[in-house]
């Protein structure tokens, strides 16, 4: 290791600009004619647009025009879609209904764009779309998953009959039902996971230009993958040829999902564009932030977990209602699928799973991936089952799950997942050695003496990242292939370039895919520079989620390495008149081994370009490409112990201790890693004890604000206890796994075992509320 390369504490290069309030993101672009755009959004769930009335907004200052859907349809914008093709179990195709980016007809959740307001100010955009009359007619709402199956519910759209979108399976039914008839011990829960806002600390933003004089348009966006979206926007909305549009994903304010997918403002800004012959930017407030992000989980399940006479595990049955809220989005059909279904199996060698997953249209904002996508319902849904399964049978939660783990690896579960490499006991010994597990007794003691009730609870999770590979996502569904790209640069004087198609969006990659670097070429971390977002630097790439960015992202900068690595060597072997297969990179020169013969890597770069003494038939330059389609799926694991008190006389929890234990395989920066598992534990406790997405039956938003949905605070959150052990990946070059997600998937069933271990009730749903709390400690005494 050097001092900056791989497994070394470096300090994140981007801080500087970020803390001294230099980053650029999409607000902070401004263009010569610029101007701002505001969107008319429905006040009901549910209506039919009667008719549009802008004429006295277009009349008022600064307004350049109002155009609505009808004038979209009629310049052909296509409609929005969902990028992955699911089949029910009776092989129909799922059932997609119509999205446009500015509705013409029908509006169906609160926050749906009807029109757009281009003005000098946003000021007098605001004013001006508050000027525009439409006049709705009121539909019949309902905002339910469970309900909305039922009959004589209202039709959200007209080709998803009982507002179904797919009814899809997944394992053996039959193998299920005959395990659970047999079966020692039965536990049954219904398992309800709440619905988030994202929250990004940086709201969505986008800035349209069209240049008339070249026919060429130009978005800045606020992307987690912005080759993605203009591959979407030419291909599928007719926006503008691939050819020329240039898509700009700068600095962007965190994702954690809701900025992968294709949203209608991006559209729609650079559709205004062109038509009104100005560069229009838009930049969300935070309620049209609540309002009109792509919200995450809302599932509804139940759950059968079959057990033998020695408490193995002998099948598993889970039934999943799934909210999809008002329109696909482009991922959503894949979350509560193959991204959430795959992983039942867990840590536990389970022999037989069947999971039934419906999804259901709702008048609510559409429901897509959020950090984890599929994984933390999975794994709360399971983690919540085996914890009350050990209390039922009268098992420490440990030992129960210690009879169940996987051993042996590779392991092939029952639901396509095929776990290459783990130990999750080593993961579960490190997690209640750091929580003294042991001693959890006499501390409860002590809290009960002072009139407070203490709990402990445990999570032990697995994951799939590093989505992957491209031929088998294919197989299920996928629209796009799931390989990363990369391009490496060195420069004449010997500086380095790395083009890379993943996304930083607050994950480190300016210095992470920097280490790397200069681990192979002994170059000081600071004369490699990381190029992402713009779609005219970097020919194609497929962006940053499922954490990824390591596993695939980094394994294609590796290969690409790997190639200029060979003819760097081919040119310093003629340089030195020796064999190349001698010659070796270290310290920043290349040498041959053995000897005091060495080159600069300088040198060797610039002999590159010079061209007057390279090899015969060399081609002059040091620059490669590469692409990397992953094997396999990477699996993080690990276990997670979170200890709580409880005021009975209140239900305040407070989190006394919190113990994270991951196997993200090999590390590129410990810091990174650690700040990410910081990030994901925040959000997963956000989940568990604070936030919710709340609809009345009408279909307002009842959580519009920070006044109403409640995000964690420091004064929430304890100081956490993170430890790593390392069961390489043999799936990549790297052997690393991912950890961006980690924190989000182990943490909520943790906290909410330790509650109902606290309070002596197990009948509580996240999030666990003090009035929840509260309520739930009286029923128990």
């Amino acid at each position: 290791m050097s001092v900056d390369g791989i497994g070394a504490r470096v300090a994140r290069k981007e801080d500087r600009r970020f803390l001294t309030g230099k980053g650029r993101y999409t607000d902070d672009m401004s263009v010569p004619g610029m101007k701002f755009a505001v969107f008319v959004r429905s006040p009901h769930a549910h209506a039919t647009i009667k008719s549009i009335d802008a004429k006295a907004a277009k009349t008022m200052p600064g307004v350049i025009d109002v155009l609505d859907g009808k004038q979209l349809q009629a310049d052909g914008i296509g409609n929005l879609i969902c990028g992955w093709m699911i089949h029910s179990k009776d092989g129909s195709p799922m059932k997609m209904g119509a999205w446009r980016p500015l509705a013409d007809k029908t509006v169906r959740y609160v926050g749906d764009a009807v029109a757009i307001v281009v003005a000098d100010s946003v000021a007098e955009a605001r004013d001006a779309a508050e000027a525009v009359a439409v006049d709705y007619e009121p539909l019949p709402v309902v905002t339910d998953p469970v309900e909305a199956l039922g009959e004589g519910q209202p039709q959200i759209h007209p080709e998803a009959p009982k507002n179904l979108i797919f009814d899809w399976e997944l394992g053996d039914a039959a193998a299920v039902d005959r395990a659970i008839a047999a079966a020692a011990h039965v536990t049954e829960m219904k398992i309800v996971n709440n619905r988030l806002s994202p929250n990004a600390m940086e709201s969505r933003a986008a800035l349209g230009i069209y240049d008339a004089g070249d026919d060429h348009y130009t978005c800045y966006t606020t992307s987690q993958n912005p080759h993605l979206a203009r591959l979407v926007m030419s291909a599928f909305y007719n926006v503008a040829p691939e050819n020329k549009l240039r898509v700009i994903a700068p600095d962007v304010g965190g994702g954690f999902g809701s900025k992968i997918y294709i949203y209608p403002e991006e559209i729609v800004c650079l559709w205004a564009s062109k038509r009104t012959g100005v560069p229009v930017k838009w930049t969300a407030d935070r309620t049209e932030a609540f309002l009109t992000d792509a919200h995450g989980r809302d599932h509804v399940s139940t759950v059968k977990m079959a057990f033998d006479g020695n408490n193995r595990i002998t099948a598993l049955k889970v039934d999943t209602i799934a909210n999809l809220g008002a329109y696909m989005s482009l991922f959503s059909s894949c979350v509560p699928t193959y991204l959430y279904a795959t992983l039942l199996s867990g840590q536990y060698a389970i022999p037989a799973i069947h999971a039934n997953v419906r999804t259901v249209y709702t008048n609510t904002a559409p429901v897509d991936a959020y950090r984890g996508a599929g994984r933390p319902e999975a794994t709360y849904l399971l983690e919540r089952t085996m914890e009350t399964a050990a209390r039922e049978l009268g098992l420490p939660p440990g030992e129960l799950r210690r009879i169940n783990f996987i051993r042996t690896f590779p392991h092939q579960t029952p639901v396509i997942m095929n776990y290459d490499a783990g130990d999750y006991e080593a993961s579960l010994n490190a997690a209640m050695e750091a929580a003294d597990w042991n001693g959890f007794a006499a501390r409860r003691a002590e809290a009960e003496r002072r009139g407070m009730k203490r709990g402990i609870g445990m999570s032990c999770y697995i994951e799939a990242c590093g989505l992957a590979p491209s031929a088998a996502v294919g197989s299920l569904g996928a629209g796009v292939g799931l390989w990363e790209s990369a391009e490496v640069r060195v420069n004449a004087v010997g500086t380095i370039e790395v083009m890379t198609g993943s996304h930083s969006h607050g994950q480190g990659h300016e210095t992470t895919f920097a280490q790397l670097v200069a681990e192979r070429f002994g170059v000081p971390i600071d004369s490699v520079n990381i190029v992402h977002g713009d779609t005219d630097k970097v020919q194609m790439g497929m962006g940053t989620y499922g954490s990824r960015s390591g596993a695939v992202g980094m394994s294609a900068v590796a290969k690409a390495l790997d190639k200029v690595e060979a003819k760097a060597k081919k040119v310093a072997a003629h340089l030195m008149e020796a064999d190349e297969r001698d010659v070796v990179i270290e310290d920043g020169a290349l040498k041959v081994a053995g000897t005091d013969k060495s080159v600069p890597w300088s040198q060797v770069a610039l002999a590159s370009y010079t061209a007057h003494n390279l090899p015969s038939g060399m081609e002059p330059g040091l620059k490669e490409s590469a692409f990397y389609d992953p094997s396999n799926f990477t699996f993080p694991a690990g276990c997670h112990i979170c200890e709580v008190e409880v005021d009975p006389e209140t239900g305040q929890t407070k989190i006394v201790q919190f113990v994270a234990a991951d196997d993200f395989g090999n590390i590129i920066n410990p810091m990174i890693v650690e700040g990410q598992v910081h990030g994901g534990l925040a959000q997963g406790i956000g989940q568990a004890l604070l936030e919710g997405v709340h609809y009345d039956d009408s279909g307002q938003l009842l959580t519009a604000s920070y006044m109403d949905y409640a995000m964690p605070r420091a004064d929430d959150l304890p100081s956490f206890k993170v430890t790593t052990s390392n069961t390489p990946c043999p799936g990549n070059p790297l052997g690393v796994k991912g950890c961006g997600e980690a924190g989000a998937i182990g943490s909520p069933p943790a906290l909410i075992n330790a509650v109902t271990d606290a309070i002596g009730n197990n009948e509580i749903t996240m999030p666990a509320t003090p009035q929840k709390v509260w309520a739930a400690a009286q029923a128990a005494h």
